[in-house]
């Protein structure tokens, strides 16, 4: 069996998207009146090699148990980073709320498929496709939220707190739900 390389180009895009963070804050804290936009298109192309990670990966066999860990490792890295400015720069109660239950879910989740998978049945915390919904009107939300200054663009940024909530609400359904699924193996009823 050949050996796949660590560093191939689905796990270089990876790296490509953890390398983002530090360039969107920087962007995203300067004072330029781009800084904005330029903000919701790095997030937007960072989520676009996470698609094509994938993709690659699939297509010509490239995936690596090295991939395997660090890409939702830099979903998560990603994500938790761009609600952190955002909850900076909207200082509210009612944007850290729903900011604070997506990253906390992600720790919470992220430790329980770690658990199952050491007791062999990560399976049963596979997921789901109400996961990748919720996934999906986060990275719409946060898009939105790094894009259009709220003081230019109210509107946009109204949307921007109902896909935000939306997510959230999916986020706290599909926890109960994989936390249901693993119940028996945390209550040590199996």
């Amino acid at each position: 069996m050949s050996q796949r390389p660590l560093l191939n180009v689905a796990n270089q895009l990876t790296l490509v998207r953890i390398a983002v963070i530090p360039l969107l804050i920087l962007i995203y804290y300067s004072h330029y009146d781009w800084r904005f936009w330029v903000s919701g298109v790095l997030f937007t192309l960072a989520g676009i090699t996470d698609a094509l990670d994938g993709y690659i990966a699939r297509k010509y066999n490239l995936s690596t148990p090295f991939g395997a860990f660090l890409d939702p490792v830099a979903d998560k890295l990603l994500v938790a980073v761009a609600l952190a400015v955002l909850i900076e720069s909207h200082g509210s109660l009612w944007f850290t709320l729903p900011a604070i239950v997506i990253i906390c879910r992600e720790i919470v989740i992220s430790a329980l498929r770690e658990w199952m998978a050491e007791l062999g049945k990560r399976a049963s915390v596979a997921v789901s496709a109400i996961g990748k919904v919720k996934t999906t009107l986060q990275i719409i939300a946060i898009i939105m939220l790094l894009t259009f200054n709220e003081a230019v663009y109210p509107l946009f940024n109204k949307v921007g707190y109902v896909t935000l909530y939306l997510a959230a609400l999916l986020t706290l359904w599909s926890m109960i739900v994989y936390l249901k699924a693993a119940w028996p193996a945390l209550s040590g009823k199996e």
